[in-house]
């Protein structure tokens, strides 16, 4: 049983294991610059504070939303929500979902000492983003749009602004690095809506894989790993063969895990999907870091 508004009932509500999708991008980013002898601790310390916190927001915000629009019902297959069980009352949620964005906002703030006043401009989409996501008058994760949102914010976002702040330069690495991790991680939404997509369609909750099908949903996830790391070949051309060698490993993994969703195909076994590809999602990150270092 847990205690409303206690610390263990926050920590639930952060959705820990998801996190990985937040520090992943930076982690690479920061490998990169690294390799190009542009790493700076202070700026990249920001920056995964940063994402960690916008994560922690979006996730906030989705479980405050979701609640409110009545996707979290009984008949949602996911973990338990923390609005959703009586863990944190509605009101206390949308505030301290407030207050965080204050702070990261905040933290974007000190990010334009490194990358100069057009921050600015990125610090604002981002917060938009973060309630956009699942709140407002058209929120696009109910609207077919959370796969872009995904890719764009998990991905190419984080890695080439991260990079940039330290080394004040986006190039044609920096944008492949964002690509194959944009599309590593969309598979945490789509292991999330492939599970739900019965009960998001009950309620109205339009993702891709409910416009666009089942079928899609399984295809979707396994090309997005394939194509991610396909991406990462383009390494060979930079001489950095271990950015292009090491990724393979996830491909393991990902494999393994894609004909796990489809042998289970349905119910809340499929909760242990999402766990297991929030951690291909790092072991992606990794190889592609480590192989970028090397």
């Amino acid at each position: 049983m847990i205690k409303k508004n206690t610390p263990r009932a926050w920590f639930l509500a952060t959705r820990p294991k998801t996190l990985s999708a937040a520090a992943t991008p930076v982690i690479v980013a920061c490998a990169l610059a690294c390799h190009d002898n542009g790493f700076h601790c202070k700026p990249a310390l920001i920056c995964l504070l940063f994402a960690l916190t916008v994560q922690v927001i979006s996730n906030f915000a989705n479980d405050y939303f979701d609640h409110k629009k009545g996707i979290d019902n009984e008949e949602r297959l996911g973990p338990k929500r923390a609005v959703a069980e009586g863990w944190i009352t509605p009101r206390i949620m949308l505030s301290v979902t407030l207050a965080l964005l204050v702070l990261d906002l905040a933290l974007g703030l000190l990010l334009l000492y490194y990358g100069g006043w057009k921050l600015i401009f990125v610090g604002l989409l981002v917060a938009i983003f973060a309630f956009a996501y699942s709140g407002g008058p058209y929120p696009l994760a109910y609207h077919g749009f959370g796969d872009i949102c995904v890719f764009a914010f998990f991905g190419i976002i984080p890695v080439g602004f991260t990079y940039y702040v330290q080394t004040l330069q986006w190039n044609l690495p920096v944008t492949i690095c964002g690509i194959s991790v944009g599309l590593v991680i969309i598979n945490i939404l789509v292991a999330n809506n492939y599970r739900d997509r019965y009960s998001d369609a009950k309620s109205g909750k339009k993702t891709s894989i409910v416009l666009f099908g089942e079928k899609f949903g399984r295809w979707f996830y396994l090309l997005n790993g394939i194509t991610a790391v396909l991406a990462c070949q383009y390494f060979w051309l930079e001489k950095t063969i271990g950015a292009a060698l090491l990724p393979i490993v996830y491909l393991i993994f990902h494999i393994r895990t894609w004909k796990e969703m489809i042998t289970i195909n349905e119910g809340k076994a499929l909760i242990q999907i999402l766990e297991k590809t929030a951690r291909n999602v790092l072991i992606f990150g990794t190889t592609l870091s480590l192989g970028l270092l090397l």
